[in-house]
C-alpha cells in the first residue's frame, strides 16, 4: 500500500480536506446543516472508493451514512464505524490556524477533526479502495457513519435495531481511539463507559445582596462545592453508596499484561506540566485510566463572573458531572445511584435537582479472536513492534450498544496520540499515523 499511498497522496489530501472544512458540529443547532452536507459528502467519498451503494439515512437526530461492497454473501463481512461529528472549536483564540481551514505543519495535519474523527475514519476508506482497485478485497465491508458521538449517539441505537439486517457483520472494526505511542503500537480490548449528569443547586427565589444576607442564608456555591467536594474520598474513592458494587477486579495476571504498556511517569507528568499525579489509592496511572472508574466535575457555576465585582448571594449553582465506569457496571444504575446520593447528602437550606445527559456502557473483547490476532499481526508489521493490549479510559457508548444488539464484538484499531490534543485546540493528526493507519488496515484485511 506504501506505494498507492505515495502515488496519491495529494489527492488523499485534497479528498480529506473536503471533510476537514465543514464545520459538523452536532451539539450546535446552527451547524445542522453542515452535519447533512458532511454525510452527503461522505456518501460521494464512498462510492468513488468502489461501494456498491452509499446513501444518507434519516434518524431522529443527525443524519448517519451507510454504505457496503458485498463481493460474495459466503465471505466474512466487516462493519466499519465511524463518526463525522465534531467538537465545538471553543476558546477559538487558542487555534494557531483557522480550526476548519486545514493546515499541514510539522508533519502534521492542524483542523478540528484531524484526528477525531474525520482523519481516523478517511484511512478506513483509503484502504477499502486500494484493496478493491488492487484485486485484494476478499471481505464484505460495511460502512456506518454517524453524527451523534460526540452528544452521545442518542439516535444510533434505535436506528441499529430497525437495521439489523443490513448491518449484519462478524466484527465491527472502529478507529476512533489513540495508542501508547507511534512507537509502541497498542490495541484497544476495552473501553470504559459513561454516565453524565447535571446538578442545580436552589438557595433563596432571588440573587441576593452578600452584605445584607451573607452570613444569615446559606449560598447555593458554598454549598454545592462542599456537595461536590465529599464525592470522593481522602483514598481518590468514589463516596456514592454502591458505586463499586459491579466493578470486577482484575487478576495479578491480567493487570500484569497491561503493564507491559511502556509508561514513563515523569515524562507524562511534564507533558501535563503537572507536579504529581493524583487518583485512586493502590492503582498506577494507567490503570487509573483504563481499568478503574472515575468521577469528574466538568463545569460548575453560579453567581456573577463577569468583569469587575458584583456583591451577590447566587439564588443558584450548577455543576456537570461525569462518571467513567469499567465493564459490568451499568450506567443507567450508576446515574440512579448518583442522584439518590447527592439528594440524601443535601442540607435542608438548598434544594437539589439532578438532569440526566447522555451516558452507555462499557465493553471487553478477547485478545484471543481472530480479528485481534490479525489486527495484532497487521500492526506488528508496519511498526516493527507487537502491539500492547490496552484499556481505552474514554467512552464510546454507542459500541456497547451495537455490541448487544448485533450480536458481534468491537475492535479498536486507533491511531490517534495523546500529542493530537483532540477536543482541544489545535487538534492534529501526524502524517506517519495517517498513512501507518491505512497500511495495518488494509493488513487487516489480509490477515482475518
Amino acid at each position: 500500500m506504501k506505494d498507492y499511498i505515495e502515488a496519491n497522496r495529494e489527492r488523499f489530501f485534497d479528498e480529506l480536506f473536503s471533510l476537514l472544512r465543514i464545520p459538523s458540529v452536532s451539539s450546535l443547532e446552527e451547524h445542522r446543516a453542515d452535519m447533512q452536507l458532511c454525510a452527503e459528502r461522505l456518501v460521494e467519498l464512498l462510492k468513488e472508493a468502489g461501494a456498491d451503494e452509499a446513501a444518507v439515512y434519516s434518524t431522529d437526530g443527525h443524519p448517519l451514512v451507510f454504505g457496503q461492497k458485498i463481493v460474495d454473501p459466503s465471505l466474512s463481512t466487516v462493519l466499519v464505524y465511524g463518526h463525522y461529528d465534531v467538537q465545538p472549536v471553543d476558546p477559538v483564540e487558542l487555534w494557531k490556524s483557522d480550526p476548519f481551514e486545514p493546515e499541514i505543519r510539522d508533519g502534521a495535519i492542524y483542523a478540528r477533526g484531524a484526528n477525531d474523527d474525520k482523519g481516523q475514519l478517511f484511512m478506513h476508506i483509503k484502504a477499502f479502495e486500494y484493496l478493491l482497485a488492487s484485486g485484494r478485497l476478499r471481505h464484505n465491508v460495511k460502512f456506518i457513519f454517524e453524527g451523534e458521538e460526540e452528544i452521545g449517539s442518542p439516535s444510533l441505537a434505535a436506528w441499529a435495531e430497525k437495521n439489523r439486517e443490513k448491518l449484519s457483520a462478524d466484527v465491527i472494526l472502529v478507529s476512533d481511539t489513540t495508542m501508547i505511542s507511534e512507537k509502541v503500537p497498542s490495541i484497544n480490548c476495552g473501553m470504559r463507559g459513561l454516565a453524565y449528569l447535571e446538578i442545580k443547586v436552589t438557595g433563596p427565589d432571588k440573587d441576593l445582596h452578600s452584605g445584607h444576607y451573607g452570613g444569615a442564608v446559606a449560598n447555593p456555591l458554598n454549598v454545592l462545592c462542599d456537595m461536590v467536594s465529599s464525592l470522593i474520598d481522602k483514598d481518590g474513592r468514589i463516596t456514592v453508596k454502591g458505586f463499586y458494587d459491579d466493578v470486577a477486579e482484575l487478576s495479578a495476571e491480567d493487570r500484569a499484561k497491561l503493564a507491559r504498556a511502556p509508561f514513563d511517569l515523569q515524562e507524562y507528568k511534564d507533558f501535563l506540566h503537572i507536579a504529581e499525579v493524583r487518583g485512586e489509592a493502590g492503582y498506577t496511572t494507567l490503570e487509573r485510566t483504563g481499568i478503574r472508574p472515575c468521577l469528574d466535575v466538568n463545569g460548575i457555576w453560579g453567581g456573577y463572573t463577569g468583569e469587575g465585582a458584583k456583591t451577590v448571594l447566587p439564588s443558584e449553582a450548577h455543576a456537570k458531572i461525569s462518571m467513567r465506569l469499567v465493564p459490568n457496571q451499568d450506567c443507567e444504575k450508576i446515574a440512579g445511584l448518583f442522584e439518590e446520593h447527592i439528594k440524601a447528602i443535601a442540607p435542608p437550606y438548598v434544594r437539589v435537582e439532578v438532569k440526566r445527559h447522555h451516558g452507555g456502557n462499557g465493553f471487553l473483547i478477547p485478545i484471543s479472536s481472530p480479528a485481534y490476532q490479525a489486527a495484532s499481526r497487521a500492526m506488528g508489521e508496519v511498526y516493527g513492534v507487537e502491539p500492547v493490549p490496552s484499556r481505552g479510559g474514554g467512552s464510546i457508548p454507542v459500541l456497547a450498544d451495537l455490541q448487544r444488539i448485533l450480536g458481534i464484538d468491537p475492535l479498536l484499531m486507533g491511531f490517534g496520540l495523546e500529542r493530537d490534543t483532540i477536543h482541544s485546540p489545535n487538534e492534529s493528526y501526524l502524517l506517519s499515523q495517517l498513512f501507518k493507519g491505512m497500511e495495518s488496515i488494509a493488513l487487516f484485511y489480509m490477515y482475518y
